[in-house]
Parts: C-alpha cells; sequence; structure tokens
C-alpha cells in the first residue's frame, strides 16, 4: 500500500515538528515519520529556548504555551560568560530555561491541533527520488510513501542525508562527555565544577531562577555530566564507566543506585555540503552538528524550519519556482557555519590548563564592554542573523521588530499579524499608494502608523521606513522610504509572479 503526501518530514524532534507546523498552516498535506513509538524523549538534550526563537513562536501565537512551562532568565552566554540581553529592543528580552522533552511535548501539541499525521513507531529504510517525487519505504515492509518532497529532521546520524549522498565535511571530536540521570544515596554538590580534571556538573530538572541564578531542587532524580578521558568512544556509555569516571573526578560516586538513562556527546562539528538535493532537504542536526555548549544546536534547527516551511509551501502549491527551494541554503548554511566557529570557540575556552585560564579571564573582560558584549549576545540569542538580501534599507534580510502598528481597526501587534504564516505589506504612509492585487490571497496588506525610530539589538536605532514588506518567517524582504522602487521585484523574487 502506498500513501501519498506533498512533504514527508523523517524525525519528530523539535525542527520536524515546527516545520510540519509550518506546512500545515499553509494548507500543504504534510506526514512525518518517526521511529520512537510516543512522543517521550529519553534523556535530557537541549534545554532551553532563544530570544528569537521565542519571537518566532510568538509569531505564531504559541509563545505562551512554553513560557508557561520554563523558566525565564538571562541563560545566553559564551562559554563561561553571562550575556544580559535585558535591554535588548525585544518583547522576549530573555532566554527560556525548558527541558527538550518538555519543548517537543507542546508542539506535538501544536501539530496535532494542525492535523498533521505522525506515522510513529516507523523508521525510514530507504527512498528513491525520481523527476516527480520520492518514494520512500518504511520499516514493517506493509506500507509505502510517496511525497513530492522529503525532509531530513533525522538527527547527525541522518539516514536521510546518507542515502541522497550529502557530504559531511567537518572537524572530529576532541573531548567527550557522559551524560546521565541517576539515583544517588549521597547528595551531590549541585552546579558546575571546573578542575584540573575536567568539568562535571549535578542538575536536577525542578529548579527555579533567583537572582540570575539557578536554585535546584533537593530532591529526584539527579542529572549528572562528567569529561571523559579521551574522545574516541562509539558504543553506548556503561554505568559502570560513570562511576569510574565522577571517582577519578569527585573521589565517589555519591552511592548510584539506579540509572534512569546515559548518553554521551562530543563536540564533532560538522556541516552538510548542501541542504538541498532534488527533492530532498536537509534541516537541524541533519544538516549541523556541534557541541551542546552555547545551547544553539536546537535553536538553529527552529530558525532552519522557519526558513524552509512558507518556501516549501510556495513551491509544492506551484506559486513560486523551485528555484526558491536554493536560498534555503544560501540563507542558513552561512548561519549554522557560524555557529560551528562560535561552538568551536566556547569549547576551547572550557579547557582546563593555565593558558585557557588566562584566555577566559581576558575574554571575560571584553564581554564586560558594552559593544562587545551587544555584539556576540545578539548573536547568541538569534537577533542578530541577517540574511544577504542585497543592498538597501538597514532593515532589508533583518527580523522585523514586534512594533505596536495603530491601524483603523485599533492597535495591533506586528508578530500578531503574523500568525497565519502569510507574507505582510506593511504600509506605514498614506492608504492606496501599493497595489498589491496581482498577489491578491497570497499577501497581507496592512495600513497603519508606527511613532519613533525602530531599535534593532546590536544595531541600534534605524529610521523607520514608510512601508515594508515581511516574509512569513518574520525577515524584511523590502523595504522603502516612501517609493515603491522595488517592490514589485521583490514581490515576484519572493511569492511568486
Amino acid at each position: 500500500m502506498t500513501e501519498e503526501h506533498a512533504v514527508v518530514i523523517v524525525g519528530a524532534g523539535p525542527t520536524g515538528l515546527v516545520l510540519a507546523g509550518e506546512l500545515a498552516l499553509a494548507g500543504i498535506d504534510v506526514a512525518i515519520v518517526e521511529r520512537r513509538p510516543d512522543q517521550e524523549l529519553a534523556g535530557s538534550r537541549a534545554g532551553g529556548l532563544s530570544s528569537r526563537t521565542l519571537e518566532v513562536f510568538d509569531q505564531r501565537g504559541i509563545v505562551d504555551r512554553f513560557l508557561a512551562q520554563g523558566q525565564v532568565a538571562q541563560v545566553t552566554g559564551f562559554a563561561v560568560t553571562r550575556l544580559d540581553i535585558s535591554d535588548f529592543p525585544t518583547r522576549h528580552n530573555y532566554g527560556l530555561a525548558l527541558r527538550q522533552k518538555h519543548i517537543e511535548r507542546i508542539l506535538a501539541g501544536w501539530i496535532d491541533e494542525l492535523a498533521v499525521p505522525v506515522h510513529r513507531g516507523r523508521e525510514l529504510k530507504g527512498f528513491v527520488q525520481d523527476d516527480a517525487g520520492v518514494t520512500i519505504e518504511l520499516s514493517g515492509g506493509e506500507k509505502t510513501l510517496r511525497a513530492g518532497y522529503l525532509v531530513g529532521c533525522d538527527g547527525g546520524r541522518s539516514l536521510v542525508r546518507k542515502t541522497a549522498g550529502i557530504e559531511f565535511p567537518g572537524w572530529d571530536a576532541t573531548t567527550s562527555s557522559i551524560l546521565a540521570e541517576v539515583e544517588m544515596a549521597e547528595e551531590p554538590p549541585l552546579g558546575v565544577h571546573r578542575t584540573a580534571r575536567g568539568v562535571h556538573a549535578f542538575s536536577r530538572e525542578q529548579y527555579e531562577i533567583r537572582d540570575g541564578r539557578i536554585i535546584f531542587a533537593r530532591e529526584g532524580p539527579v542529572g549528572v555530566m562528567v569529561t571523559e578521558k579521551t574522545a574516541g568512544a562509539t558504543s553506548e556509555p556503561t554505568l559502570d564507566e560513570l562511576k569510574e569516571l565522577l571517582v577519578e573526578a569527585c573521589g565517589t560516586d555519591y552511592g548510584i543506585r539506579r540509572l534512569n538513562w546515559i548518553s554521551r556527546f562530543t563536540d564533532m562539528s560538522r556541516q552538510a555540503a548542501a541542504y538541498r538535493k532534488g527533492r530532498v532537504l536537509l534541516a537541524g542536526d541533519a544538516a549541523h552538528v556541534h557541541s551542546p555548549v552555547g545551547g544553539q544546536g536546537l535553536n538553529t534547527g527552529v530558525q532552519d524550519a522557519m526558513n524552509l516551511g512558507w518556501k516549501l509551501a510556495q513551491v509544492v502549491k506551484g506559486v513560486s519556482p523551485e528555484g526558491l527551494l536554493d536560498t534555503y541554503h544560501a540563507e542558513r548554511h552561512p548561519v549554522a557555519a557560524r555557529v560551528l566557529r562560535t561552538t568551536m570557540a566556547q569549547v576551547a575556552l572550557q579547557r582546563t590548563d593555565d593558558r585557557t585560564e588566562a584566555l577566559r579571564e581576558i575574554m571575560s573582560e571584553l564581554l564586560g564592554m558594552e559593544e562587545p558584549r551587544r555584539r556576540i549576545a545578539a548573536e547568541m540569542s538569534g537577533l542578530a542573523i541577517r540574511y544577504d538580501l542585497g543592498e538597501g534599507h538597514p532593515l532589508l534580510g533583518r527580523r522585523m521588530p514586534d512594533l505596536d502598528v495603530l491601524t483603523a481597526d485599533g492597535p495591533v501587534r506586528v508578530f500578531a499579524l503574523l500568525r497565519d504564516a502569510r507574507p505582510l505589506l506593511l504600509d506605514l504612509g498614506a492608504p492606496g499608494r501599493f497595489d498589491v492585487s496581482p498577489w491578491a490571497g497570497r499577501i497581507k496588506l496592512v495600513n497603519g502608523r508606527c511613532d519613533g525610530p525602530w531599535e534593532l539589538p546590536a544595531l541600534g536605532a534605524v529610521a523607520a521606513p514608510a512601508a515594508v514588506l515581511v516574509r512569513p518567517d518574520g525577515y524584511v524582504a523590502w523595504a522603502s522610504d516612501g517609493a515603491s522602487d522595488g517592490l514589485q521585484q521583490a514581490m515576484n523574487r519572493w511569492f511568486g509572479a
């Protein structure tokens, strides 16, 4: 039996779930294949959402679901230096501490509301693509899927990437750590500890933020992270290995008496040479892997999904040519390449020798200065992303600020105008200046007024444009001081001729 969909996504992690939601909002028939029988995630991978990720969830009207479950805090940082973004011009000038399993649960509930089918407990066995689509073989043998496009959101060991023959160049691991959740007879010293032996940490899932500090609960399972002596192991770690490492680092294993889960992570850094090959695309960890230091992995994957979703929807509908999909690689590949570089730099700063300690002290001094702090914090929080869309207004290619717009129907936030994932032409001058009738049904035209200069993180104040064209992912595709020069070309380029 063959089941047909316009798009099939492999992997129901945060990236796959967000991409499915974006496609469903655009009216695309999308399905997910997930090898786990349910959404339950064993282990604690990513632990938070960045400011920009909170913004894009706000653009879709679901940010309150995450805020209700997580801990708001100044968690943005570079290596061991915390970076305060409370003065940044955004409604979400903070990070959100929230375990990945809760992030996934919330996103799974969202796509369930959007009626996205998920084939759970099924693994991808292989696929063949042709000029018209992709035929996908699943475990079990009795069912195949047929899709116009296949998107691999199936992690760093992506079978989609390997089967498509996309190269994955980069750097091998230099460090390795074991991560586990255990029960202990003795109370360990909660928090992060740096010794000549390496870094180790103890935490609990239940905690609160006080004065910018994490205060852990004194009951429940203990999360453990400990650096290994070598980085070459490829097998699954064991409880005995964890005990041995703890004894070496702490002099005791604190009476570990139960292991809930255990895994290993490294600082291997690799990036797909291409994010698209024919009708196969990659997003999230399938396209880029790196150390979790800095907390950018999950957030970068969500941004991949936001960038790809509306473009793929327009191509599936026949509104835009396939060439629009090439802008996905052109825009997102440089972003992830930069993430790999900043992550490798942070890993280097975590070494425990005296020379690295001296370097950390100098970096802390630099990041304590206003300009370096604003620049690096904007980058780490995702607020500084600028896609190269050509020359023009300073807003071009940057995130659209969530301004209050006064319209004939009353005040409205810009992000509220993006809830339906459609392009937005915001005219802040005299009504009737721009004719968007050839794009009727595709582009939302809103007339209104915004007072004062516009503030952007790191960039500062920019002159308010008279009109701005915003893509569904919240990035500015065109801005003008009054004339319509270039508007038609921008609409043709991004939203179909």
